[in-house]
């Protein structure tokens, strides 16, 4: 079949070119949906080679047409790689045409790939690089002449991915803090003893690695939680302290902070601490950036709540649930439920590192927290299947200890982002059901629309 997407991007033709040319550019728009991972991303549009993996072992590698380029308006990829070069049949023209509005971009696929795929893809690409770049707009004033040197640890978790990808194509360089092995814009952190030169030339560190918390909570987990969190970040705020050049540290906390029973509380950034196992080792987690602060460094401490993403975390558990004929409410499902979608997480992540206002804890949470029965509700009406078994507050129990239910599964924090809300930010997702859409493939196709011939897409 072949398929033509037309959209308008709210940004020049070049920067929109630019924004494609820059490594990252494959990884924010290829679909967490898609049964394909980026695994490198070609050099240059004009004749480079892109490689993405697939389920079995499979590679999709994909060739640019230099026959087919022409800078700042037009690149093309071909699917060379045997089976699915044969299956598949792939020929991709991206066209970029100066707009009224902006740049209008058309995307023309010559596929055998069937057209309901190609829709919740394509979908997904437009409103992800028209978002991206709106955003990039809103915050062109905080924009440094100078590109950032942005060092992250954690760069190779959910959010590091994201967020990498995001500040690479934003133009900013990214160094990924890793442990042995360091392959080139990699530098190797020791988390005991992290050498004095780790920081040098970095402007901004963001501080993502830590142990997950989601397991059962027993006394290794628990610990293991604590170990990878509180004297690693110590240890790099005592870092950022002495350096002459990083002005600011941005580490990950999390909403745990409010305690797991907070009802109908709203819980703004001046909320009292909860308690609890959670509550504990994030307040002692917030505390060990404290050198950094004392030093004059400008510090965010980002109080994550459930991340939304089709790539990782609870969003993958909870469609493997429902596809089993097994969704429903934990309980009565009345008790709160914090959430924040993984691209307006990273949004926050970027603005902070740019953003000179903002600085102590922040609430990375979307402005409209759900109840439980909500979240169960949405997910229902998004993946088109019923939602009628209530799940019993045993189940958590089983899978994460009575400890780990109650702090993590059974949470009830009605957490807001007022500090984000005061400085007039934007949320590409201020909706659970939109930003499920996007996680999950229930995007529409935005205007112009798509006008395709062969296999009709509905």
């Amino acid at each position: 079949m072949s398929l033509s997407a037309k959209h308008v991007v709210p940004a020049t033709r070049s920067q929109v070119w630019d924004w494609h040319s820059r490594q990252g550019a494959l990884a924010r728009l290829t679909p967490p949906f898609a049964p394909i991972t980026p695994v490198s991303q070609a050099e240059s549009l004009a004749n480079g080679t892109t490689i993405l993996a697939m389920p079995a072992g499979l590679k999709w590698i994909a060739r640019h047409d230099l026959s087919n380029y022409r800078r700042g308006y037009l690149f093309t990829d071909v699917c060379t790689s045997a089976p699915i070069k044969m299956l598949a049949n792939w020929r991709h023209v991206h066209e970029f045409a100066d707009h009224a509005d902006g740049t209008l971009v058309t995307d023309t696929v010559n596929t055998r790939v069937p057209g309901a795929a190609l829709k919740s893809m394509f979908a997904y690409r437009q409103h992800q690089l028209i978002n991206d770049l709106s955003f990039l707009e809103r915050i062109s004033h905080l924009q440094p002449e100078t590109p950032l040197t942005v060092a992250i640890t954690g760069s190779r978790g959910l959010v590091g991915r994201a967020l990498s990808a995001q500040l690479t194509t934003s133009g900013h360089k990214v160094i990924q803090l890793v442990r042995g092995n360091p392959k080139p814009g990699q530098r190797e952190w020791d988390l005991v003893s992290p050498d004095p030169e780790l920081l040098a030339g970095v402007d901004v560190l963001i501080h993502l690695a830590g142990e997950p918390i989601y397991g059962r909570f027993n006394n290794s987990h628990k610990q293991a939680i604590r170990d990878s969190r509180i004297e690693p970040t110590r240890r790099l705020a005592e870092l950022v302290s002495n350096s002459p050049d990083v002005s600011t540290m941005i580490s990950a906390s999390a909403v745990g902070y409010y305690g797991a029973d907070r009802g109908e509380e709203e819980l703004d950034e001046s909320a009292d601490r909860g308690e609890g196992f959670l509550a504990d080792v994030v307040s002692d987690w917030e505390e060990a950036t404290t050198p950094a602060a004392k030093a004059g460094k400008r510090v965010v401490r980002i109080r994550t709540g459930a991340v939304i993403s089709g790539g990782g975390g609870l969003l993958p558990l909870l469609k493997a649930l429902f596809s089993t004929g097994l969704g429903g409410s934990f309980g009565d499902g009345n008790f709160w439920f914090s959430w924040i979608a993984l691209d307006d997480l990273t949004d926050i992540i970027v603005r902070s590192a740019l953003d000179p206002e903002l600085s102590g804890s922040i609430n990375a949470t979307a402005p409209n927290p759900v109840l439980n029965r909500e979240l169960t509700s949405a997910l229902s009406s998004q993946l088109h299947r019923p939602a009628i078994i209530p799940i019993p507050t045993l189940g958590p129990a089983i899978l994460l200890g009575k400890e780990g239910a109650k702090e993590l599964a059974l949470a009830d924090q009605r957490v807001i982002p007022q500090k984000l809300i005061d400085a007039a930010h934007t949320f590409r997702y201020p909706t659970l059901a939109e930003a499920l859409a996007h996680e999950l493939g229930g995007e529409e196709l935005c205007e112009p629309g798509v006008v395709a011939e062969g296999d009709e897409v509905e």
